[in-house]
């Protein structure tokens, strides 16, 4: 989703649909936004669509960045997750199609 202002295209990388649907996936219990799954699953959309975004733009080293930084939190769920829960953990993982860092 874009829109152009004063010739500059503005993009909205992950909607308000979309985060609902990454949060339906996944969540725990029926009013669930902050377990870790939800949290994973929610950075994986993010991260998809901008790495789509930087496939098309690959001079934009700002996006980059946040980029890596979701990556860096995204990972820091999935850590404490297989340390509180491996079992939890590896079902996610599967159901986002992610590599286990755990056997």
């Amino acid at each position: 989703m874009h829109f152009t202002l004063n010739r500059v295209t503005i993009y909205h990388m992950l909607t308000k649909r979309k985060k609902e649907a990454a949060i339906k996936e996944t969540q725990v219990h029926a009013n669930d936004t902050g377990s870790p799954e939800a949290q994973a699953s929610i950075l994986t959309k993010k991260i998809d669509e901008l790495a789509k975004h930087l496939k098309k733009n690959d001079k934009d080293n700002h996006s980059r960045k946040g980029l890596l930084g979701m990556v860096a939190d995204r990972q820091k769920h999935l850590t404490y997750l297989s340390k509180k829960s491996p079992d939890r953990y590896k079902k996610l993982v599967k159901k986002l199609g992610l590599k286990s860092r755990i056997a």
